[in-house]
């Protein structure tokens, strides 16, 4: 496993800390110290209650560190970066909106002109096959293609850093394996630093060009390996020998931690 290399980076993380109740209260995060450059794609994976989604939300400007220093490109984080779409595992889609009026929202929300947006959002749509779907209301689409939109709506306004928690994390196998090739598709075309939480070693290696991986609570940095994997992915890459490779060896580290058994 390659280690991650040093240039410039856009996120900064040193030694940050997060604690809730206190400093006799719960310690979610410890000393995490952590670079991503521009353009990478960040898998944070680890268990649940590691607090993958805790450090997504610091960077989100959601939460504040208790210790220790979060800079987006070059100043400390206080607040949403500039530049920042996000997408959770609840699509958080609006009902009464259409497809096309959830898209979007985030230029509503931003005293944007909405109608200037438009042609960006039925191209989305078109990227991820919902160009038919744009005056569809969401009771009327399944769970992935109502992911499909949400993603579309964080992209709307060409975010320079996408965080994406578990956004796939309740959908079906296969659904699953389409969006992952749908994401990695848009990524490769689009370039836009991405971190991405998940639980699934499968989805972390076929997404990323570099994975992360945090211990059990508290959460520190247990590994850090940039993945020699071809740029451009197809789900058929999940069985080549070096996939595999990775594969077997986040599975053997989850192990040593006591998360995997037998």
């Amino acid at each position: 496993m390659g280690r991650a290399d040093a240039s410039q980076p856009i996120i900064v993380s040193r030694d940050l800390t997060k604690r809730f109740g206190g400093r006799a209260g719960l310690t979610a995060l410890d000393r995490i110290s952590l670079d991503v450059r521009e353009g990478e794609f960040v898998a944070l994976l680890g268990p649940s209650g590691c607090g993958k989604s805790t450090f997504l939300r610091c960077l989100a400007g959601l939460e504040q560190p208790t210790e220790g220093e979060l800079l987006f490109d070059g100043r400390p984080i206080q607040g949403p970066p500039q530049g920042l779409g996000i997408a959770f595992q609840r699509d958080a889609l609006l009902d009464w909106f259409d497809v096309l009026q959830n898209v979007l929202l985030p230029a509503e929300f931003g005293g944007l002109r909405v109608r200037d947006h438009e042609p960006r959002a039925r191209e989305l749509l078109r990227m991820v096959g919902l160009q038919d779907f744009a005056h569809v209301y969401p009771s009327a689409l399944s769970g992935g293609m109502r992911q499909r939109v949400a993603i579309c709506r964080s992209l709307l306004l060409e975010p320079r850093l996408l965080l994406m928690d578990e956004p796939f994390g309740a959908l079906d196998a296969m659904t699953r394996d389409q969006l992952n090739a749908d994401l990695h598709r848009i990524w490769a075309d689009r370039r836009m630093t991405t971190l991405f939480v998940t639980h699934s070693i499968t989805e972390a290696v076929f997404l990323s060009t570099r994975v992360v991986v945090f211990s059990p609570r508290p959460g520190r940095v247990a590994e850090n390996v940039v993945l020699d994997l071809p740029a451009h992915r197809t789900l058929a890459l999940r069985e080549e020998p070096e996939f595999l490779r990775y594969a077997r060896g986040f599975r053997a580290l989850f192990e040593t931690m006591g998360l995997i058994h037998g």
